[in-house]
């Protein structure tokens, strides 16, 4: 069955409608729905067993933010291209050796966006290169000591907290 869709708002990416939408149980019923292109988010682990973790401002979250650097797939790029390119404008470094940790579903009640979580390693320094509306700040910790900033609150960002969960898990085997 086609999806029956109206357009709401289309900014950036941020696509809202309302679809029809048929139940397993048969009921139909109309549904707010953010259509996303999907994202990448990296835990880029440096031999000392550091990670670089941003401070970025997040207006609709309230304030600032803990987290691991990440961005939106751009038109024909793949997740892994998109975690290579965030990876060097956000944080300013490159990565030899990736492994997917896995995709998590953000939102699934009304978002279809979906990111997929890598971890970088054998990094070597690049130029940053922000976007004009990303104000970040770059520090690194490490990665017990991002442990202990979701135990107190400090990282609250799902994203980060499951890649920092996968990676330490990857680690262990």
């Amino acid at each position: 069955m086609a999806i029956k869709r109206r357009p709401v708002l289309k900014l950036g990416v941020v696509d809202v409608g309302v679809e029809q939408a048929e139940l397993p149980n048969g009921l139909t019923i109309d549904l707010a729905v953010i259509r996303h292109p999907g994202a990448s988010a990296i835990v880029a682990l440096d031999r000392d067993g550091s990670i670089p973790l941003l401070t970025q401002y997040r207006h609709a979250a309230g304030g600032w933010l803990r987290e691991i650097p990440a961005g939106c797939i751009n038109p024909g790029e793949t997740p892994r291209q998109c975690a290579e390119r965030e990876l060097r404008e956000e944080a300013g470094l490159v990565a030899a050796r990736w492994d997917e940790l896995g995709t998590i579903v953000t939102i699934p009640s009304f978002c279809d966006e979906r990111i997929t979580l890598y971890l970088a390693r054998d990094l070597k320094g690049a130029p940053r290169e922000l976007d004009h509306d990303e104000v970040i700040d770059v520090d690194r910790v490490m990665l017990d000591e991002a442990f202990r900033m979701i135990a107190r609150g400090e990282i609250i960002d799902a994203k980060t907290i499951v890649a920092l969960h996968h990676t330490r898990e990857l680690l262990a085997r």
